[in-house]
């Protein structure tokens, strides 16, 4: 046990690892991680991320249409890992985004 002088009580050290406290309590509100490791939808999600943020340095130093080609492609490979899940939100928001980006590289290259 700590004794806290500023608020007057004693403090118990956590020495419970967080596994231990969800196996205590057994309930179905609590998740663990179900995000897979090292497979295929984890290197897509870490290259397009990668990708992305190229993307948006390109952007800021307003590198045309490059910034473009490298938004574009990172979404199209968040989209295919939004289909890997089955995550609805991550197919609407990379479906939109590749909509947006491919409109934008029309646009370049034929000024419609």
């Amino acid at each position: 046990m700590l004794y806290h002088k500023k608020w007057n009580i004693m403090i118990d050290p956590i020495r419970e690892k967080l596994d231990d406290k969800i196996k205590q309590l057994n309930s179905s509100r609590v998740f663990k991680k179900v995000t897979p490791k090292g497979d295929l939808s984890w290197y897509t999600k870490w290259v397009s991320s990668f990708i992305i943020i190229i993307g948006m340095a390109l952007t800021s130093a307003d590198i045309q249409p490059y910034n473009l080609w490298f938004h574009f492609v990172g979404v199209i490979g968040w989209l295919g890992v939004g289909m890997m899940w089955h995550d609805r939100a991550l197919i609407f928001i990379n479906g939109v985004a590749t909509f947006i980006f491919l409109s934008g590289l029309i646009n370049y290259y034929f000024s419609v």
